[in-house]
């Protein structure tokens, strides 16, 4: 495995694995890795010839109260990490190396983020649509690869790539779990003990939701006023929010029908967690 952390090197690295014919497969991250992103890794791996793994936090995607600057990093740990998964090259850029001066250019998403996350965070996927830009640019991956954890970023990515004509195939991958069903997440590790056991049953209201559907409910304010008694009666952190929408368009819909996505979000004393899942009918 190899370590990069400038352009120039990233550019020799890919023209050589272009030039032999080897497929790309591409796992943009922000490090800090844990067994989600291992997984999308492992999906990788068996999918094409090279992985490439990005680390950055890029910061044009935090706004100016979020966790920028405690956002855990760990750049050993996560060579460690990727190399016993198979990756074959790692780019670790600075801001600086990214960002050398200010952008005269950027990427303004229009659709699919006045929603969920997006609502309370302005300009956020800006901010991910642009260094996804950079990236995809720099990489040329045949396949690049995201959690459904963060399904409304699988969202902004895929009229990404449609809108530019990017030639790359998205790969979502399910949400990895721990075994009491949280979604597995950098920010966990900032839960108290107490939060850490009530976090749980963010997915336990998702499965309340799931059977409800598979009963025959079809009312999505029906659906969201029973999620948001239980995670109230189970789970003394904040809802942010609990919402249905059509995907991956993220529009409003009345009577759940074809492939839609219920999501939410809950804030903790030290951490905000997000949650979905999607369903067809």
């Amino acid at each position: 495995m190899k370590v990069v952390q400038t352009i120039h090197e990233l550019r020799k690295e890919v023209e050589r694995m272009k030039k032999e014919g080897l497929t790309i497969g591409f796992v943009p991250t922000m490090g800090f890795l844990h067994e989600g992103h291992l997984t999308l890794i492992e999906r990788a791996k068996l999918e094409n010839d090279q992985v490439v793994l990005s680390i950055f936090v890029n910061p044009l995607q935090f706004g100016p109260n979020e966790d920028f600057e405690t956002y855990p990093r760990d750049l050993k740990r996560d060579e460690k990490l990727a190399a016993e998964k198979g990756v074959n090259l790692i780019f670790a850029p600075s801001v600086k190396e990214m960002y050398p001066h200010e952008l005269s250019v950027s990427v303004h998403v229009k659709k699919r983020v006045n929603v969920l996350c997006g609502r309370k965070r302005e300009g956020h996927f800006d901010g991910v649509a642009t260094v996804l830009t950079k990236l995809f640019h720099l990489i040329e991956p045949n396949r690049a690869y995201f959690g459904m954890k963060d399904a409304q970023q699988v969202a902004v990515v895929d009229g990404l790539i449609k809108d530019f004509h990017f030639p790359i195939e998205l790969v979502p991958v399910e949400t990895v779990r721990e075994e009491d069903g949280l979604a597995k997440s950098s920010r966990n590790v900032r839960l108290l003990p107490e939060e850490r056991k009530e976090a749980r049953h963010l997915y336990q209201s998702l499965i309340l939701a799931k059977e409800l559907i598979e009963c025959g409910e079809r009312n999505p304010e029906t659906i969201i006023k029973k999620m948001e008694a239980y995670l109230k009666e189970h789970v003394r952190g904040k809802i942010d929010y609990i919402e249905i929408y059509s995907y991956p368009e993220l529009l409003p819909i009345h009577t759940l029908k074809g492939t839609f996505i219920i999501a939410l979000a809950v804030r903790f004393q030290n951490a905000r967690l997000i949650d979905n899942i999607t369903m067809v009918i």
